[in-house]
């Protein structure tokens, strides 16, 4: 399974991103239910040729699979990487084409 789908389109020099990031976002309460240790995104970055053009602190209150959306000012053809990072120190990058 994928851990993020990532969607960059440029018109007029804005590049709009969408990104499904894949992560159940246990919270603490759904957790302690489940008898489960919280775990969710805590921190997501994006960057373009290691500039950072998006940064991201969450907390347990984001829904599960979440939907990121913005944009920049950018072109076709540069590589967009967003890394996300959670509770137990999973890290996940990938990277997508501009188009």
């Amino acid at each position: 399974m994928a851990n993020m789908k990532i969607k960059a389109k440029e018109k007029d020099g804005i590049v709009k991103v969408k990104a499904k990031l894949t992560h159940e976002m246990m919270t603490y309460a759904a957790a302690q239910k489940k008898g489960r240790e919280a775990n969710f995104i805590t921190h997501v970055v994006a960057k373009v040729d290691e500039k950072i053009i998006y940064e991201l602190s969450s907390s347990q209150f984001i829904s599960k699979d979440p939907i990121l959306k913005f944009k920049f000012h950018g072109k076709k053809g540069e590589v967009l990487e967003i890394t996300w990072t959670d509770m137990s120190g999973k890290k996940v990058a990938e990277s997508k084409k501009i188009k």
